[in-house]
């Protein structure tokens, strides 16, 4: 099969690969429908993670499955299916409290750049579809893989609510689809921190209902300008900086949330200043798959189109434009047809 492969800083090929098989009774192999590249991939893309060997690329994955082990029983062979990132049985004690993402069986997912994929936990990591998706709803779908289900948690780690005052600190695919998710939640007032016309347009679709340009003390500073000198109820941090984190916590009010999902690199939270702020902080690796039936029902009755955030497709043989593009950020998220 044909797949995506990091070999090193700015060096994305497209390669044949081996065939995934059924390697534990556990596991699915599924036929992906779409693929993706997600803002995290950008990292080691750019060189901030470091590149031992080639690595698989891809962890964002929807598709059909066309084997399944002996231990599978909640899926099963032609269903078309949603995933995590991560997989998880999704029946131990952190499963059933809502963290499936860190599963003490927890298993980081890879290479879903490609045709096939083989997915172990298939039974607590795999959600069928009520049917055979519409063509214009796999984006959708492959979105709440990740980037909307990452989105949500934060959102839902901020508690955005009724009458609440929302802050998105990012204007990539999961800033945007925190912003969705506020409104869904019902958050009275979404700010939206971006500096690019056509992020403000989608973050607007998506509910914004104001838009701040400045970045770290002077972004803070215009949040709090806006919410007469207080700060947001709830921030939603999501870029993964020293800068964005800092911007998060000063933008919200005394007894506020910060929902945090951007992944750090380099981020130190001086103590002071966390002591004195009086601020909530939750986050980290999102647990998609506890929110996963809710997405795609809400996906599947066309309440929400978080598709949208996907404003680039190409070919999977293609992959390297798809880096490209979103490093020099002339795509938001790239779609990759498998």
């Amino acid at each position: 099969m044909r797949g995506a492969v990091l070999h090193g800083a700015g060096d994305v090929r497209v390669e044949d690969l081996p065939m995934p098989t059924v390697q534990e009774p556990t596991d699915a192999v599924i036929r992906l429908a779409a693929a993706c590249v997600c803002g995290s991939d950008l990292w080691p893309y750019r060189g901030a993670d470091e590149i031992r060997e080639p690595r698989p690329m891809g962890h964002e994955y929807v598709g059909v499955i066309e084997e399944v082990g002996s231990a599978v029983s909640n899926v099963k062979v032609g269903d078309f299916v949603v995933g995590s990132f991560i997989a998880s049985d999704n029946t131990c004690e952190i499963c059933r409290s809502g963290y499936q993402s860190a599963c003490v069986q927890r298993v980081g997912m890879t290479g879903s750049q490609a045709e096939y994929l083989r997915v172990p936990l298939a039974d607590g990591t795999l959600v069928a579809t009520p049917g055979e998706p519409a063509p214009d709803l796999i984006p959708s779908l492959l979105a709440a893989s990740d980037v909307l289900g990452t989105g949500w948690f934060a959102a839902a780690a901020a508690q955005a609510g009724p009458g609440r005052t929302v802050a998105v600190v990012g204007d990539g695919a999961v800033g945007l689809l925190g912003v969705l998710a506020a409104r869904e939640m019902g958050a009275e007032r979404i700010i939206a921190l971006s500096r690019h016309a056509d992020r403000q347009a989608l973050a607007t679709e998506f509910g914004a209902t104001d838009i701040v340009t400045e970045r770290g003390d002077e972004g803070a500073a215009a949040v709090k300008e806006l919410t007469d000198g207080l700060g947001a109820h709830s921030v939603i941090e999501a870029v993964g900086t020293q800068e964005a984190m800092l911007q998060a916590i000063r933008s919200t009010r005394p007894g506020g949330h910060v929902g945090f999902v951007g992944v750090s690199h380099g981020v130190e939270i001086p103590g002071r200043l966390l002591f004195g702020s009086h601020v909530h902080l939750h986050g980290g690796p999102a647990p998609v798959r506890e929110y996963l039936p809710e997405l795609i029902d809400l996906i599947w009755d066309r309440r929400i189109d978080p598709g949208r955030v996907f404003d680039l497709e190409v070919p999977l043989e293609d992959a390297a434009e798809a880096y490209r593009a979103m490093d020099e950020r002339r795509a938001i998220k790239a779609l990759l047809r498998v």
